[in-house]
C-alpha cells in the first residue's frame, strides 16, 4: 500500500471550533476506578458547578496500581453522556494503540450524537508499554508510534469530514467506507490532541483544534512557541489551535492547585501567562471536594472574565 496523500490542514467551521472568545475554559478529568454510581453521581456535581468539559482518561488499569479496578473509557463514556447536559466530554487521550482508527471513528460519531454533539475527539500515539504487555496488545517503538498517529489523524481527519472514504496507508485502510449518519459537528467533532515533543506538535499543528499537554510553566511556554511556529510552516494561524493543560496530580508532584482558592488561581496565573488557555484538572480525593466547590464559585467565575 501507498503512503496517504499529503492535504493541507484541516480548517474546522465555528459549529466545531473549540477556541474560546474570552478568557480561559475549566474541565476535570475522573478517575474510572469509582462505581458506576459514583462516577454518575460526580459528573453531575461537577457539571453542576459549573466546569466546562468533562473527560476520562483512556487505560485498561490504573497507571499507579495496575491490580486496581478500572472502568474502559469510552462504553463509560457513552453512559455519562446520557447523565450530563451541557459540559462538553471527551477522552483525554484516546490511545491510537488500543484501536483501528475506523472504530475510533465510528465510536466518535455515535457519541457526538448521544452527547448531542458535544464530544471532544481526544487522541494520542500510547505510551503505557506494561498496560499492553499485560493486555497482549502490540507496542511498537517510539518511531514506529508517531508514524501510525499521523497516519491515524490523517484518516480521521478524512473520514470524519467527508459521506465515502477511500484510504491506502501502510498501517491502515479504508475502502469506501460511509460515514453514515454524519456527525453533529461538522465537519467533525473537533480533535484534541495529545503531544510533548518537536514531532508530535507539529502533527498537532496540522490537524489540532485543541492542543494538550502537561509540564512546567517553562516547558508549556517553549512548546507553545514550537507550535506557533509549526502552525506558520502549515499555513495555520497559530491561535485557530487552542492550548490545553492537564494537571495530572502524581506527574506534576510541585504544584497544589487543590491546595486553596489563592493556589489555584495564582496556578491559573502562572501557566495562563505561559499561553494556556484550557486547564483541565484531575480533582483531589473525595474527602476534599470541598476545595472543589469553593473554587468553582470563588476562583473560575472571576479567571474567565479576566482572562
Amino acid at each position: 500500500m501507498h503512503a496517504p496523500m499529503q492535504r493541507s490542514a484541516p480548517t474546522p467551521s465555528a459549529d466545531s471550533s473549540t477556541v474560546p472568545a474570552r478568557g480561559p475554559v475549566f474541565g476535570i478529568q475522573t478517575i474510572q476506578t469509582w462505581t458506576w454510581p459514583e462516577m454518575r453521581d460526580r459528573w453531575q456535581w461537577f457539571e453542576s458547578l459549573g466546569f466546562d468539559s468533562l473527560w476520562l482518561p483512556d487505560h485498561f488499569v490504573p497507571t499507579a496500581r495496575p491490580e486496581g479496578p478500572f472502568f474502559e473509557a469510552w462504553t463509560l463514556l457513552a453512559a455519562l453522556a446520557t447523565q450530563t447536559q451541557r459540559a462538553r466530554i471527551g477522552i483525554m487521550v484516546s490511545s491510537n494503540t488500543f484501536r483501528h482508527p475506523s472504530l475510533l471513528a465510528k465510536q466518535a460519531v455515535t457519541l457526538d450524537h448521544v452527547s448531542n454533539g458535544r464530544l471532544e475527539l481526544g487522541v494520542g500515539a500510547g505510551w503505557f508499554r506494561a498496560e499492553h504487555e499485560m493486555f497482549g496488545l502490540d507496542f511498537p517503538e517510539t518511531g514506529e508510534l508517531v508514524d501510525r498517529f499521523a497516519e491515524t489523524l490523517d484518516l480521521l481527519d478524512r473520514y470524519l469530514s467527508n459521506d465515502i472514504t477511500s484510504f491506502a496507508g501502510e498501517y491502515y485502510s479504508l475502502k469506501d467506507a460511509p460515514n453514515r449518519p454524519p456527525p453533529i459537528q461538522r465537519p467533525r467533532p473537533p480533535l484534541v490532541l495529545g503531544a510533548h515533543g518537536p514531532r508530535m506538535i507539529r502533527l498537532a499543528a496540522r490537524y489540532a483544534d485543541t492542543w494538550n499537554s502537561r509540564g512546567t510553566p517553562d516547558e508549556m511556554r517553549r512548546r507553545n512557541e514550537a507550535m506557533d511556529d509549526a502552525c506558520r510552516r502549515y499555513g495555520r494561524d497559530p491561535s485557530a489551535v487552542k492550548r490545553s493543560l492537564l494537571y495530572v496530580v502524581a506527574q506534576m508532584p510541585d504544584e497544589q492547585p487543590w491546595d486553596s482558592v489563592d493556589a489555584f488561581e495564582d496556578f491559573v496565573g502562572r501557566f495562563g501567562a505561559a499561553g494556556v488557555q484550557e486547564f483541565i484538572f484531575q480533582p483531589p480525593p473525595p474527602e476534599r471536594f470541598a476545595i472543589v466547590e469553593r473554587v468553582a464559585t470563588d476562583a473560575i467565575p472571576s479567571l474567565r472574565t479576566s482572562g
